[in-house]
C-alpha cells in the first residue's frame, strides 16, 4: 500500500494501516526525539505519546498544509521540546551539541536510508554548518531565538536574520 492509502486508511482508523505507519517511521521519529531530549528512556516514552497523537490526530492531518513526515516530526518535535521545557530547570544534563545532532542527521545509516527515502537528506546536506546550528538548537531543541544568540555567542539580530535566511532557503528547496 501506498503512503497515500495508508494515510487514508490511518484516518479512517484502520489499525494495520497505523501498525504499518509505526514500522515505517518510528526509528526514524525516535532518533530525533533522542538527539531532543538526549535520554533513551525519555524518548521512548515521548515516541509512544508521539504515536498516540498520531492515531488521535490522524483526521486533521491535510497534504495540502506539508508531508505527512513533516507533521510527524513536528508532533515528536513540540512534544519533545515540551518535555525540556518542563524538566529543564531540574535537568542538569547538557543537551547534544549541534554537531553531534548534525552527526545524526548525516552519519546514522537508518535515519540516513529513511530520510533519502523520504526525500530530505539532500536538503541536510546542502545546509551551511551554521544554518544546522541555527534549526537545531531553534527547531529540534526549543531555544528560543536569544539563548541561540548566547549559545552560538552572535546577536540576537544576527541570529534572526540568519534564521529567516535559513529558513527560506529550505522552503525553496522543498518548492522545486
Amino acid at each position: 500500500m501506498q503512503q497515500d492509502g495508508l494515510i487514508l486508511e490511518l484516518q479512517k482508523g484502520n489499525q494495520r494501516a497505523f501498525e504499518r505507519i509505526y514500522e515505517l517511521y518510528s526509528e526514524s521519529v525516535y532518533g530525533i526525539i533522542n538527539s531532543i531530549v538526549n535520554d533513551e528512556k525519555i524518548a521512548e516514552e515521548i515516541l509512544q505519546d508521539v504515536f498516540l497523537k498520531i492515531w488521535d490526530n490522524a483526521s486533521s492531518y491535510n497534504s495540502d498544509k506539508g508531508r505527512f513526515f513533516t507533521w510527524i516530526l513536528n508532533i515528536a518535535r513540540n512534544a519533545s521540546i515540551d518535555q525540556i521545557r518542563s524538566k529543564r530547570h531540574k535537568n542538569s544534563k547538557k543537551n547534544l551539541s549541534a554537531d553531534n545532532f548534525v552527526n545524526i542527521l548525516e552519519s546514522s545509516s537508518n535515519f540516513s536510508a529513511k530520510a533519502d527515502a523520504i526525500g530530505i537528506s539532500k536538503y541536510i546536506d546542502i545546509l551551511k554548518p551554521v544554518c544546522k546550528k541555527l534549526i537545531d538548537l531553534l527547531f529540534f531543541k526549543g531555544y528560543t531565538q536569544k539563548e541561540t544568540a548566547e549559545e552560538l555567542d552572535m546577536p540576537i539580530g544576527t541570529v534572526k536574520t540568519r534564521n529567516r535566511a535559513c529558513i527560506s532557503k529550505l522552503r525553496g528547496m522543498l518548492a522545486e
